[in-house]
């Protein structure tokens, strides 16, 4: 057993204060900057070490030391189910589990922080990084990730938690500007990151590319200092997305620690500069010092040299949280479970060749995979197979539909495995449909033609549409099962496992109607978060339009009776705590787990308002005829509002409704209760004037008028956009444009085909690094160049493409001088 170094061993080595007086000032200009793409910088004169940092929200992604951009090249490691997934165990504590087992992986392999977990709340299904991100509500997304870093923590590796704030498009994301009204920013956008740092205080929080209305998060002072420390009471440190910064300085007095990856020394002389003329303060470099130091003491305190980890038991942890986060979405006349011996077609490409993460900084290369096909065939399950499509495209085969067809009608049941591919979701691209490949809707179509046992196996990281759904009787979404996944849906499909998941988001009819519809990626420089608070369910259920499947929704193997609700007083104060019970009774023939959630409503108000919202929820496993009771307290908080005028939280005084069921839309049990306010001098704010269209929901189309947004975010939106044809916030894409644009491109793509010479342009790794590399800013590429681009190269560029070269040219010579 390796001890851990503790922390009074390092005291006589490592004393913050202390260290902050003898570092000079090119040390501190050059510690708050990363050391290369994943280390922080040494100080060996004073024993300062560098630490480690990785990605590895759902699994450690470490890279080999190899220098090339190695996504999906890195040490192995298991590969959980992503966020998206997990979300639909609606268990905390097996989230803190998988965090535990990811900070054991980094322990091994000697990373001090792992950057994760992503809580941007799912604002519109077309988010290619959705499968990072939990939820579309942030009480679900809180409760998973504060879980995550208690166990993660626990283990002695720190926590990231991603990305502050309102991160919730790829489209542009280094550039574009959120503009979200305080009151949606405070109630759902925020209110995930607040919970999980007042709760699990993770040792970083990652500031977002974005800008959250008209300042860069990087840059944003009520943002880094005002909210997270002054309010929140942060602790931590306070890092960059890699090549997020746009002002170091600008970052540094807002609040920033850490600017990552590493400048190369481009911002050492600005920070010198800046402290000279008094733009940067001592106090401000100081501080941001101080943080960085406090982190490499805590890391190098819970360091285990030497330490290795069970590969098998994290596998089997795998395979038990991808079996919990199964939703099983349709089950006509108890197809499921399989019965043993029952003559079974398996059709789809996905069982041979599993879809089992996302694409992009979180790809983990695991320990090991499990497919379908093998899992089967190591349990002696007869079966035969047919591809039915193929993954290199999505237009429909006639070959291998014909084939999938002709195995089908020969079998007692079907079982297709279909989903989104790869080139659908991914870091650095967003979708532009809900619908699933043609080739693979097509299949399952025509096998429902000549079978009428049909049984979809479905993944992917976020909603889909299924034209298909009254043509087949079973559907199974996996979602992103991780390694381990093929065993579960094996133990799912045959009974060894009574599926307990339920959805953590939304799935709409069609994508006109998803709230953002309209508002989400369609410009350039500014999106307009015109639906407000109606994120997800909140707008579906309070406009009562019909869904695919609401918010909650998951069935079971047996059935669960609710009853006896009872609340602690029909009167309360803010100030007090109601305690809410109900009995849930397993009135089936199976064991099985049921997630039981509560939801708070207040129906008459000046406010525009959610008709309910998540306030609680409770996971328990019942035998077949056991009941429990099942209790909840809700405290003040769970009743109030941000009230923008005093700018805080406020509980208005009322009747509310306390709801309690399987889902948001199956709510048997309901009660009222009347809450007192402690603050009757407060003024709710009332819109219904100004910005009538929040009222009035139930209205055919989507009702967002800009002039009722502007009402209620404070002012009048203004287009904004960049003086001058090219500046340092163009990107290479944007210079294609020009003679020297295409040639620096051509030779960009040629140099990084290198690292992929195989990939084809469709191959979704490849697609999702070279759209980020067109579309990243030209200021972040001396660092994530490896310092081999310069500031000064690109203020050449920049000029030779507004059409002075005589200053390019003397930019470039001074290079060489």
């Amino acid at each position: 057993m390796v001890e851990r170094v503790t922390k009074e061993e390092l005291a006589s080595e490592f004393e913050v204060d202390g260290l902050l007086k003898e570092l000079t000032l090119a040390e501190k200009s050059i510690l708050v900057s990363g050391a290369d793409r994943w280390r922080t910088v040494a100080i060996p004169r004073l024993n300062i070490p560098s630490i480690m940092v990785a990605d590895g929200p759902h699994g450690l992604r470490k890279e080999e030391e190899t220098g090339d951009l190695a996504m999906g090249k890195g040490i192995p490691a298991t590969c959980f189910p992503p966020a998206a997934t997990l979300a639909n165990s609606w268990d905390p504590e097996l989230a803190a589990e998988v965090g535990k087992a990811i900070g054991r992986e980094a322990l091994e392999q000697g990373v001090s922080v792992v950057l994760g977990p992503g809580v941007n709340i799912k604002r519109s299904p077309l988010c290619g990084r959705n499968f990072e991100y939990f939820s579309e509500d942030p009480f679900l997304t809180a409760s998973l990730a504060t879980g995550w870093v208690k166990g993660i923590q626990g283990v002695g590796v720190g926590a990231c938690l991603k990305h502050f704030a309102a991160n919730s498009q790829e489209a542009w994301r280094m550039l574009n500007d959120s503009l979200v009204d305080e009151r949606a920013l405070r109630e759902i956008y925020l209110a995930a990151f607040e919970k999980v740092i007042k709760e699990a205080q993770p040792w970083s929080v990652m500031a977002a590319y974005n800008k959250l209305n008209g300042t860069y998060c990087c840059e944003h002072p009520k943002l880094l200092t005002d909210i997270l420390r002054r309010e929140w009471g942060f602790q931590g440190l306070v890092v960059s997305d890699w090549g997020a910064v746009d002002d170091p300085v600008l970052s540094i007095r807002a609040g920033l620690d850490l600017e990552m990856p590493s400048s190369y020394g481009f911002n050492v002389d600005q920070i010198k500069k800046d402290l000279e003329s008094g733009r940067l303060t001592q106090v401000a470099l100081n501080r941001a010092v101080r943080n960085v130091l406090t982190l490499v003491d805590k890391a190098c305190s819970t360091k285990l040299d030497g330490y290795t980890y069970d590969r098998q038991k994290h596998h089997d942890l795998a395979r038990r949280a991808a079996a919990q986060s199964a939703v099983l979405l349709k089950n006509e006349g108890d197809i499921l479970p399989l019965k043993q011996g029952q003559a079974i077609a398996v059709i789809g490409q996905f069982a041979q060749h599993p879809r089992y993460q996302g694409v992009g900084s979180s790809q983990v290369n695991p320990t090991q995979l499990d497919t379908f096909l093998d899992e089967l065939t190591e349990r002696d399950i007869a079966f035969n197979y047919a591809r039915g499509y193929s993954l290199e495209s999505d237009e429909v085969n006639p070959a291998l539909l014909d084939e999938a067809c002709i195995i089908a009608e020969g079998s007692e049941v079907v079982v297709i495995f279909a989903g989104l591919t790869g080139s659908y979701e991914s870091e650095g691209f967003d979708r532009y449909h809900l619908e699933l490949p043609e080739a693979h809707n097509e299949l399952i179509r025509r096998v429902a033609e000549v079978n009428d046992n049909v049984v979809v196996v479905l993944a992917g990281g976020s909603p889909v549409t299924m034209p298909w759904l009254d043509q087949v009787r079973g559907v199974l979404h996996t979602y992103l099962a991780g390694q381990a996944g093929a065993g579960a849906v094996v133990d799912i499909l045959y009974g060894q496992v009574n599926p307990s998941g339920k959805l953590a988001e939304t799935y709409p009819l069609k994508l006109e109607d998803c709230p953002a519809h309209g508002f989400f990626a369609s410009d350039r420089y500014q999106t307009e978060y015109r639906e407000s608070i109606f994120v997800g369910y909140r707008y579906y259920d309070t406009a009562e339009r019909d869904v695919l499947f609401p918010f909650g929704f998951g069935l079971s193997y047996t059935q669960f009776e609710y009853s006896n609700l009872t609340l602690s007083a029909e009167r309360i104060k803010d100030s007090d705590t109601l305690a809410v019970s109900c009995t849930v009774k397993n009135i089936g023939k199976r064991s099985g787990a049921e997630i039981v959630q509560l939801y708070l409503g207040k129906k008459e108000s000046p406010l525009f308002r959610a008709v309910r919202e998540l306030k609680g929820f409770k996971k328990i496993w019942l035998e077949p005829g056991e009941e429990k009771t099942v209790r909840f307290e809700l405290g003040g908080s769970a009743f109030a509002y941000f009230n923008v005028e005093i700018q805080d939280w406020h509980v208005e005084e009322g009747e509310y409704q306390v709801c309690i069921g399987s889902s948001a839309r199956e709510l048997p049990l309901q009660a009222a209760v009347v809450v007192e306010t402690s603050r009757p001098e407060v003024v709710v704010p009332d819109y219904r004037e100004s910005a009538p269209t929040y009222y009035n929901l139930k209205t055919e189309g989507l009702p967002w008028e800009k002039s009722a947004f502007e009402a209620i975010y404070g002012g009048k939106i203004i287009k904004v956009r960049p003086a001058g044809e090219y500046h340092p916030n163009s990107t290479l894409g944007d210079l294609q444009k020009t003679r020297l644009g295409r040639l620096i491109v051509n030779i960009l793509r040629r140099e990084m085909r290198k690292f992929t010479p195989a990939a084809p342009d469709n191959d979704p790794l490849w697609r999702m690094m070279w759209t980020i590399v067109l579309d990243t800013p030209l200021r972040a590429f001396p660092g994530l160049s490896g310092g081999m681009v310069s500031p000064p190269m690109l203020q050449g560029l920049v000029a030779w493409a507004n059409g002075h070269p005589i200053q390019a040219l003397k930019l470039w010579l001074d290079l060489r001088l």
